[in-house]
């Protein structure tokens, strides 16, 4: 199953966005045009569907409360609305459709409250709130039914499906320096401070050739590389260790703590791709990596669809110039993001953007000149 359209209005930047997403789509935008936003959205609705800890009032909170979700650019308008649209594959007809949309109640306990939640199958409505009793109680439309099992069990395949996405964008000062950080950790771990642990709760079968599959591309990326392997301190914490080609030959090996960050930022990255078959989500993957790797990036990506049972979906934030220079990227598969006064529009690249790229060039060379700031050399002038 893929998201294939996704639709917000009055969330963060986007007062309105309606974009459509492919197998492995490509989010571009420059700086706070809201790339994070838009995957945040689809976070918020994993966050209200999780089935321990979940639900809308905790997604608000985690967010910081509407002031901190709903746009500036909603004067009038205060409902928050996120609609996404599945189907099979990305040419195929819908299968579901889900709406929701919540806004502050405006009076008394200032509750967030469900203003709508519609779920259509096949293209048949077979949910749609509030519903009169709804309205005379109004505590019942401070949750969704993506959070009430009794309550959603025509479209719990949904519910899993929104419950199972992926985020990543790993912080390797976190994985490094993970035990002298401490403290708490952000639900479902999006920054790899817990990193080791799920590998470590991996059964050692699967591990195993996990790892055995990302030696071999280590090998191929990173000067020197020899063998990667997992083991555990005397105290049973996790670790991986890593042995590099050495002028000593008998140069033991090197734990996480000293891997370089973007061994570390491609170690995750490879992991995160081979871990599941929910949709995943990519946050800059070229940070810290040559850009001779991250150009490698789109192929990685599509031999690793290609090699699989089951569809897995991949949205990639980025504005790397390495990475979409890649011949391999089609024009299909991109959502650029552009900033107006009424906040930032999302639009596929339109016919002659494809016709340019149809004949031979890249994403980098047709997308990317339209991300960048009208005034950026102008920093070079800057005096401090």
């Amino acid at each position: 199953m893929l998201i294939t359209r996704l639709k917000l209005k009055n969330w963060k930047n986007f007062q309105e966005l309606d974009v459509s997403f492919r197998d492995v789509s490509y989010v571009l935008g420059p700086n706070a045009a809201g790339k994070s936003n838009l995957l945040d959205a689809l976070r918020f609705l994993r966050d209200v569907s999780k089935p321990k800890g979940g639900g809308l009032q905790a997604a608000i909170a985690d967010r910081g409360g509407m002031s901190k979700l709903r746009c500036l650019h909603a004067r009038r308008d205060p409902e928050i609305l996120i609609e996404v649209t599945l189907a099979e594959s990305a040419d195929d007809p819908p299968v579901w459709r889900y709406l929701l949309a919540f806004k502050s109640e405006g009076k008394g306990a200032q509750r967030v409250l469900v203003s709508r939640e519609i779920v259509w199958y096949e293209g048949k409505e077979i949910l749609s709130r509030p519903k009169p009793s709804e309205k005379a109680d109004a505590r019942q439309l401070t949750e969704t039914h993506l959070e009430q099992t009794q309550a959603n069990v025509k479209f719990r395949e949904l519910v899993d499906f929104f419950g199972s996405f992926t985020y990543l964008h790993l912080v390797p000062q976190l994985l490094k320096f993970s035990e002298q950080i401490g403290g708490r950790q952000v639900t479902d771990d999006p920054f790899g401070q817990g990193f080791l642990e799920r590998i470590a709760k991996t059964p050692e079968k699967t591990r195993t050739a996990r790892l055995a599959k990302i030696n071999v591309a280590l090998k191929h990326a990173v000067p020197q590389f020899e063998k990667l392997q997992f083991v555990k301190d005397e105290m049973g914490h996790p670790h991986l260790e890593a042995r590099y080609a050495h002028h000593r030959p008998n140069a033991g090996w090197q734990s996480e703590e000293q891997f370089s960050d973007g061994t570390l930022r491609l170690l995750g990255l490879l992991w995160a791709m081979l871990e599941g078959n929910s949709l995943l989500m990519l946050e800059e993957p070229e940070i810290s990596l040559n850009d001779e790797i991250v150009k490698q990036i789109p192929l990685i990506l599509n031999r690793l669809l290609r090699g699989r049972k089951t569809r897995r979906q991949i949205l990639v934030s980025t504005h790397s110039e390495a990475l979409l220079s890649n011949p391999g990227i089609s024009g299909r598969s991109v959502v650029l993001l552009e900033m107006t006064a009424q906040g930032t529009q999302g639009r596929a690249l339109n016919k002659q953007e494809l016709e340019t790229i149809d004949v031979g060039l890249s994403v980098a060379e047709v997308a990317l000149p339209k991300t960048r700031p009208v005034n950026a050399r102008q920093l070079g002038l800057w005096e401090p």
